[in-house]
């Protein structure tokens, strides 16, 4: 049996297995039918899970503690013994604020996780929907504990000098420059 799950988070259903499957992760792009050369967000279930797998700089650990759990993945460079398994040299990292989520990732440790749906389609977030449809392809799928936002994650470029905003979602460059101090150097 395969360790692909699909569990809530706070944004959306996610589908996700061990950053260490690569079984797992070949089959999440075959159950989307993914382009394999779009990566893999990482959900992490607190701060020491992140910094096991990506070098953080002091601008990184301001803005997970004023900004996770919840809906920003930032991009970091990930650690050499992580390059070595995955093949990237980066990661986007998210904490999601769903406890149900939080206590699945303290479990299993970081994992790979995408929306539940065929690539380029909108997200599923009905359990009814998501079980008939992936049932069959998946280990286990666990229902909502908690209604999500719908909204995905902002996702914020930090692997650069200044801080790229690669999609705007409910955080804004604004709000991260105003918890850094106001400052960007890229301007």
């Amino acid at each position: 049996m395969n360790n692909v799950i699909i569990f809530p988070t706070d944004t959306v259903y996610g589908i996700g297995t061990k950053i260490s499957d690569k079984e797992g992760i070949d089959l999440i792009y075959q159950i989307k039918k993914r382009p394999k050369d779009k990566p893999l967000a990482v959900l992490c279930a607190n701060l020491k899970q992140i910094e096991d797998i990506c070098y953080l700089t002091n601008d990184a650990r301001v803005i997970i503690n004023k900004f996770m759990p919840g809906p920003l993945t930032l991009i970091l460079n990930a650690k050499d013994e992580i390059i070595k398994m995955t093949g990237l040299k980066t990661l986007g990292v998210r904490i999601p604020n769903l406890e149900l989520a939080i206590n699945i990732l303290e479990e299993n440790g970081p994992m790979f996780v995408t929306s539940v749906n065929e690539s380029g389609q909108t997200s599923l977030d009905d359990y009814e929907i998501i079980n008939n449809l992936y049932k069959d392809k998946v280990a286990k799928i666990y229902p909502k504990t908690k209604e999500s936002s719908h909204l995905p994650s902002s996702v914020v470029d930090l692997t650069k000098c200044d801080i790229i905003v690669l999609r705007q979602g409910a955080i804004t460059k604004e709000d991260i420059l105003k918890c850094l101090g106001g400052h960007d150097e890229s301007n």
